[in-house]
């Protein structure tokens, strides 16, 4: 009897795991959302330049060149600055040196120079 009751609970503990395994939901992806309103504003690499370390930068310009080991020259009409840009940043974009584009990243200073360490670009059109 005991083995019957046993037997009988444990089956009973499957069936209702394995439905709860296939309910869930059903239907279309959730997009991903996020803060809509405002933001920072751009600022210029003369700007970001003195800014402190880690303060987030939003910059307009153009991509002049690439220094290799994802570090690309960024600039401005009141300057330039190196900016390291990972390959997942590009978000699949290519962008050429006559393209004006936005990044979002946040400066990153030690004691002999400042760099911009992007964590978006975005092509302006």
């Amino acid at each position: 009897m005991k083995n019957i009751l046993s037997v009988t609970a444990l089956s009973l503990a499957l069936g209702l795991s394995s439905a709860a395994f296939a309910q869930g939901f059903q239907g279309p992806a959730q997009a991903m959302g996020g803060f809509q309103g405002p933001g920072l504003s751009n600022s210029t690499v003369a700007e970001a330049l003195n800014l402190g370390d880690d303060t987030a930068v939003v910059l307009e310009g153009r991509i002049e060149k690439s220094l290799g080991n994802e570090k690309y020259v960024f600039s401005d009409n009141t300057g330039s600055v190196t900016v390291e840009i990972d390959n997942e940043d590009w978000r699949g974009q290519n962008v050429t040196p006559n393209d004006t584009v936005v990044i979002h990243g946040e400066v990153d200073k030690d004691f002999f120079k400042t760099e911009i360490d992007v964590d978006s670009v975005t092509l302006k059109k």
